[in-house]
Order: C-alpha cells, then sequence, then structure tokens
C-alpha cells in the first residue's frame, strides 16, 4: 500500500447467487470489492445483494457503482443499490446489449473509457478496456493500492471462461498480455470470484494458456 492514503483501504464481501446465460443457469459465489476509506468508497460490481452492500458501504458517500462488465451475476443489484444510495451505475458502452439482457428498463448512468480515472479516497483507479470474457469487460488498475481489480478477464491461474455469447478467447488473451501481464508483478490480481493472486504469478503461464486454449 506504498503511497497510499493512510485512511484508504481495500474490502471484500462475497455474496451468492446465480449467473445465467445462453440457456443455462449456474449457482455463484462473487467478489465484491468496496475501495475507500471512511467517508466514501466505490464498489466493483454489485452482485446478487443489494441490502448487504448497503449495511457494506455504511454511512459513507457511495461515490459509485463500477461495473467489471455485464453479466448478470455481476450487475443483479446494481439498480437497487443505486436507489438506496443514488450512486451512478457506470459501465463500458460495448456492454450495453449485455445489460439490457438483465435490466432492460434502466440504462446505467455513466459510460466508462479505456484510460478513464476515477478518484475515491485519494486513490486513483485507472480503468483498462479488457474485452474477451465479453466485449465491455474492464479492469481497474490502482497503483497506489498495488493492485488491479481485473472481474472475470483474469483469475488464479488463468483467462476467464470464453466459451458463452459475447466471449473470445484470443481477445481475452491479447487483452491480458498487453493491459494486465504488463502491470508491476508484485501488483495484487483481485478477481471477480475465487482468490487473489499477483501479475507476477500469472505471467509465466501465458504460453500454456495458449497453447491449451484455456
Amino acid at each position: 500500500m506504498t503511497g497510499a492514503p493512510a485512511a484508504a483501504r481495500i474490502e471484500r464481501l462475497v455474496t451468492s447467487g446465480t449467473f445465467s446465460l445462453d440457456g443455462g443457469t449456474w449457482d455463484v459465489d462473487n467478489n465484491v470489492w468496496l475501495v475507500g476509506n471512511d467517508d466514501e468508497v466505490v464498489v466493483v460490481d454489485a452482485a446478487h445483494d443489494a441490502e448487504a452492500i448497503a449495511e457494506a458501504v455504511g454511512r459513507r458517500r457511495l461515490a459509485a457503482i463500477v461495473c467489471t462488465h455485464a453479466h448478470d451475476d455481476h450487475i443483479d443489484a446494481a439498480p437497487e443499490l443505486a436507489a438506496r444510495t443514488g450512486a451512478p451505475i457506470l459501465l463500458h458502452p460495448a456492454d450495453t446489449e449485455l445489460w439490457k439482457r438483465t435490466h432492460p428498463d434502466r440504462a446505467p448512468d455513466g459510460e466508462l473509457a479505456d484510460g478513464q480515472r476515477l478518484t475515491v479516497a485519494g486513490v486513483e483507479l485507472t480503468v483498462l478496456h479488457t474485452p474477451g470474457h465479453c466485449h465491455g469487460a474492464v479492469s481497474l488498475y490502482a497503483p497506489a493500492l498495488g493492485t488491479v481489480f481485473t472481474g472475470d478477464t483474469l483469475f488464479k491461474g488463468g483467462p476467464g471462461a470464453t466459451g458463452r455469447t459475447f466471449s473470445d478467447f484470443s481477445v481475452i488473451v491479447e487483452s491480458i498480455r498487453t493491459k494486465l501481464l504488463t502491470l508491476p508483478p508484485e501488483t495484487v490480481v483481485r478477481t471477480g470470484h475465487g482468490d487473489t493472486t499477483t501479475v507476477g504469478q500469472e505471467s509465466p503461464h501465458l504460453g500454456e494458456w495458449i497453447a491449451r486454449g484455456h
């Protein structure tokens, strides 16, 4: 956390629900990340349980609800959380079609773009457009906190799934190669599901992922 304001921190909440796409439904546990301090926070991926997320936010100002992508398990609680808190929902426009499958009557409030910078509690989050898992997937890099939030783009052990609509294996590998594995090796990778990893742990395996098509 070198270089970060002393009060800035990262919190994780795990919520449970389902993911549905292409005619299938699966039970999932999602990581909901909160970045901020005692005064204000940003929520990364409002998954499943708006009440639990609102409780985690507490009396702090919720500056934004940032969606790493628009699969339903990452955005299902976003409108309710926005209604409770007044926070804007931010999504990359390339995922608009996917968003509408879950929330046809409620559009996001703002757009995310590659290179855009969001600031919360004195910490900058840089938006990295990392498509492949779906068209509008993004990661959020916080150099002052030594971390990157990758949604479902990069996990401990490899890339996110690319076997469904809106996904492409070659695209996700290129996103990881050019946008994520170029970050400092000690950067902590905080994922949309499961355990954290680091850029340094994943970098040596890029060739293996490509060879086996993950």
